[in-house]
């Protein structure tokens, strides 16, 4: 039995009270068990990063950035490895695989140029001889808990930031998927970055709630389901931590009468089922206005759905593959079952999918409701699998309030050749990210991602300037160089600058 442990900064045996196992989700046996580390452990490699982190804040930005253009090169020699380790735990298809590789690496791409974003700003003469300048300063120790469905993308996007601006960084990884990320930091290390700086250490919820009451950590970065995005939100904030919690989502997909159904079609099936629909910006609400505009997609979108491939994740003709495991595959086709009791019909029933030669496999065929309401249970929650519901709107006001009123406010699109509706919709929606005529609006690096409402915890975003203000703190320094000529008594007055 392969054992995957932590990536530290000192000598560790890799042996653990408690182990979990690691899943081929594409058979449905255990390949792995994966170490699960204490509190102890935890204080451990705090007490490492502690020692190292002073060290790498003196280093100069441009040096710190030269460590990510050397991992950026290394990670991308490796990117087929890491692909293929990535799809084994995860299930993802290999391309998909690279695709949360790419969209990790664009942040550290944002973090080469680190030495710019960190300038700070200068005034000269604010007042009779007195100039005011600002810094940004890392935080010290920041710690990243990072979710199954994207194990290279989110710890990239939290780890490439915090160590860039002079941060040390501990990564707690999913336990479902956990060998990407110490790969990662493998390469980190080989890249220069000085031992501590980076380490990875294994849990599950009892290393969340040691990390979450650590004194010595300044700040953490979360991903994860919306419950727990607010525990951990709640719990950190009350130890006096900065904390930034991304939760779940109910994206929606606005199809205007104006639309292009064929257009629409691809996006939806690209949205909706890749990745097993596995991503918090997947897009499992559809909503065509007018019935004319839903009987028309409709008929479209039955046919492309019955034509997606489901098979393993090496598979290059594969749209997607299994899910992550046994629970999430019940959790989903539960979901389903649900779907029907509520009343809502179901076209396209993705229950009882076998693969040949891998039956216990995490299959779930794609699967496709109409008529689904907003009262319904499956329509407030997120089922977080291979389902697209559709959820009809009389007219473009009802449309608009959907995605507005929903628990949820991550992601939402609307496609339209409409260019005033598209203004009106992006100004007046109620979500975090818009897309326009984009099916999943995941910002480009050196903008921003989170979500509103319960999607997202905390006042900062990640990565971007968003990323770079979290992982900072400003100093901001009001100087004067006296001549020795002052006598008054305005040394009892509060100070102004007039």
């Amino acid at each position: 039995m392969r054992e995957i442990t932590h990536k530290l900064a000192f000598a560790h045996d890799g042996t653990a009270n408690r182990y979990s196992d690691v899943f081929d989700p594409n058979n449905g046996a255990v390949q792995a068990r994966v170490a699960l580390g204490d509190a102890a452990l935890l204080d451990r490699a705090v007490e490492a990063a502690k020692k190292a982190q002073p060290a790498w804040a003196a280093v100069n930005p441009q040096r710190r950035a030269r460590v990510m253009f050397n991992f950026k090169a290394l990670v991308e020699q490796n990117i087929d490895e890491l692909a293929h380790l990535l799809s084994s735990e995860h299930g993802k298809v290999v391309a998909d695989a690279k695709g949360d590789i790419q969209r990790g690496l664009e942040v550290i791409e944002f973090c080469c140029g680190i030495p710019h974003v960190l300038k700070g700003e200068y005034t000269q003469g604010a007042g009779p001889g007195i100039d005011v300048y600002s810094m940004r300063q890392p935080l010290g120790i920041g710690v990243g808990i990072t979710p199954f469905n994207f194990p290279a993308m989110i710890p990239l996007w939290m780890s490439g930031v915090a160590i860039a601006t002079g941060n040390a960084f501990i990564l707690k990884p999913s336990e479902r998927d956990p060998s990407v990320p110490v790969r990662l930091a493998e390469l980190f290390l080989e890249a220069g970055l000085p031992e501590g700086i980076m380490q990875v250490i294994q849990g599950d919820k009892e290393m969340v709630d040691a990390i979450l009451d650590h004194p010595d950590i300044a700040a953490v970065s979360f991903v994860g389901s919306s419950d727990i995005a607010h525990y951990v939100y709640k719990r950190g904030v009350d130890a006096g931590k900065r904390v930034q919690a991304m939760g779940g989502a109910k994206n929606h997909g606005i199809v205007m009468p104006d639309a292009d159904l064929d257009q629409v079609v691809n996006d939806l099936a690209g949205a909706a089922f890749g990745s097993a629909g596995e991503r918090c910006m997947a897009l499992p609400v559809v909503v065509p206005i007018g019935d004319r505009t839903a009987l028309a997609l409709r008929e479209k979108l039955i046919p492309a759905i019955e034509a997606l491939r489901v098979g393993v994740s090496t598979d290059p003709d594969a749209h997607y593959g299994p899910v992550v495991t046994a629970a999430h595959k019940a959790k989903i086709e539960s979901y389903i079952q649900m779907g029907v009791d509520e009343g809502a019909e179901l076209v396209v029933d993705g229950r009882g999918f076998k693969l040949q030669g891998h039956e216990e496999g995490f299959f779930v065929g794609p699967t496709l409701f109409d008529h689904v309401k907003p009262t319904m249970r499956t329509y407030k929650e997120e089922i977080f699998g291979p389902v697209l519901q559709m959820v009809r709107a009389e007219n473009f006001e009802e449309a608009l309030a959907l995605p507005s009123q929903h628990q949820y406010g991550n992601g939402v699109a609307i496609f339209t050749r409409n260019g005033h509706a598209a203004r009106e919709f992006a100004a007046r929606v109620n979500v975090g990210m818009v897309g326009i005529n984009v099916p999943i609006p995941v910002p480009v690096a050196y903008h921003t991602f989170g979500g509103w409402k319960r999607s997202a915890f905390g006042d900062t975003n990640q990565h971007g300037m968003e990323g770079v203000k979290f992982w900072t703190k400003v100093k901001t320094v009001t100087q004067r160089w006296p001549d020795g000529g002052a006598s008054d008594d305005s040394a009892f007055i509060i100070p102004t600058m007039g």
